[in-house]
């Protein structure tokens, strides 16, 4: 049940296909800066439906706002109806990245499923290139702390799916960047698939749909994702969707706020 929810929740969508073995094995792409006419969508919320399957399963949130050169993302995650009485959830994670070069300095998070409760927060250091990692578990009472090695520049799990919309999207391009998460550096492929009409509660939207995997391709078991952009210069995320071996995930976007 555990995988169900950390799947849905919106940080670890990305990340449903990596797995250690091939992070260890792969080589760390370059980081490209966002393109000029990037228009990343600041001082917005956006609001997602979560299904499992056909069942409504929660809601998630995206939220970015300008400090300056940089956008801090806030999103949220939480479970309703017949899956909250099972199993509930209540999950936070921000970032901060440079809306200039894409790279992030921080990433935190703030878990509760069911009984789990996790708070953890990563730094990252390019002067002396590491980055700095904290958990603690608030119901054990444990704590853990961590420094390992980071290229000149890396995005994190959230401002990933970020990153990903402020680069050019041809289809049959991919693209190919390093996402810091848990103490390691994730070589991350984008492939860049279709052009796709797709319809959210939000409206109809033209879109370029993208699956994120392994650079060394799926790995087996651990299911595959997509996102649906939209195909203009926000590329805004409409649409998430993850299949993985007890079933869909789909995140539809319901509408965007400017507050």
């Amino acid at each position: 049940m555990r995988i169900f929810l950390a799947a849905f929740a919106v940080g670890s969508l990305l990340l449903a296909t990596l797995s250690p073995r091939v992070r260890a094995q792969t080589q760390t792409p370059s980081f490209a800066p966002p393109i000029p006419q990037f228009q990343i969508p600041v001082n917005e919320s956006l609001t997602y439906a979560v299904d499992w399957r056909v069942f409504p399963a929660g809601t998630a949130t995206f939220h970015l706002q300008a400090q300056g050169n940089n956008v801090h993302v806030v999103a949220t995650a939480a479970t309703i109806g017949t899956v909250n009485l099972l199993f509930p959830v209540i999950d936070r994670y921000d970032s901060v990245f440079d809306r200039r070069t894409g790279c992030s300095f921080e990433y935190r998070k703030q878990i509760q499923e069911g009984r789990r409760r996790i708070t953890g927060l990563m730094q990252l250091d390019y002067g002396r290139h590491v980055q700095k990692i904290s958990e603690k578990n608030l119901v054990s009472g444990t704590y853990k702390e961590q420094t390992s090695p980071i290229p000149g520049c890396v995005t994190d799990v959230l401002s990933a799916i970020f990153y990903v919309g402020s680069q050019t999207l041809q289809v049959g391009h991919d693209l190919h960047f390093p996402l810091a998460d848990g103490g390691h550096v994730v070589p991350v492929t984008v492939k860049v698939e279709a052009k796709e009409s797709v319809v959210t509660p939000a409206g109809t939207f033209s879109t370029i749909r993208v699956q994120p995997t392994a650079a060394a391709g799926v790995v087996k078991n651990r299911g595959n994702i997509w996102i649906w952009y939209t195909d203009d210069a926000r590329h805004l995320p409409v649409q998430v969707r993850a299949h993985l071996f007890w079933g869909t995930i789909t995140m539809h976007l319901t509408r965007v706020d400017h507050p």
